[in-house]
């Protein structure tokens, strides 16, 4: 759903690396266009990954650093699940978001549109998933210990991924 000054997004089901690049291009999209105000619907989202939770953090920065330069651009979650809430609270990234629990809104000044996925490559989503844990760890120093493993691997298999692809 897209209004005048914001938009809305729905999140059905996992939300996780498979979906965090469509994601990324998405929200990057809505706001060159010049929205400066999100909702993203949660009510349906049963879980979120450390890859997309990081590409949503990264896109959280992203707001903030609007917000600092005298804009008004904010993200609210609509009725995030308990694990959800936990999970960005955990890592560090709450503060980047308004929370709110009440029914979705639904005027009809608002365009409701599907949103089609894009066929991503393994290298693709291995360099979001590699940049999604690195903004987490970023952000709060206490996740590099739980994800400094996960961003070593991911490395080694993007920069082999480039050099099977160059050859």
């Amino acid at each position: 759903m897209a209004g005048e000054a914001f938009a809305c997004i729905k999140i059905i089901g996992r939300a996780n690396f498979t979906g965090s690049v469509d994601f990324k291009t998405l929200t990057e999209e809505l706001r060159l266009k010049g929205y400066q105000f999100f909702v993203l619907d949660l009510s349906e989202c049963i879980l979120m990954d450390s890859t997309f939770l990081g590409v949503l953090a990264g896109f959280g920065l992203k707001m903030a650093k609007g917000r600092a330069e005298g804009h008004t651009p904010a993200i609210e979650l609509l009725n995030p699940n308990a694990r959800i809430t936990e999970l960005l609270e955990s890592l560090g990234v709450l503060h980047l978001f308004t929370l709110a629990h009440r029914v979705p809104e639904t005027t009809q000044s608002c365009e409701t549109r599907e949103f089609t996925p894009v066929c991503t490559g393994k290298e693709e989503v291995t360099r979001a998933c590699l940049e999604a844990h690195q903004t987490l760890m970023a952000i709060d120093p206490r996740n590099v210990s739980k994800f400094k493993e996960v961003t070593a691997f991911l490395a080694e298999d993007l920069k082999r991924l480039k050099s099977s692809n160059q050859a």
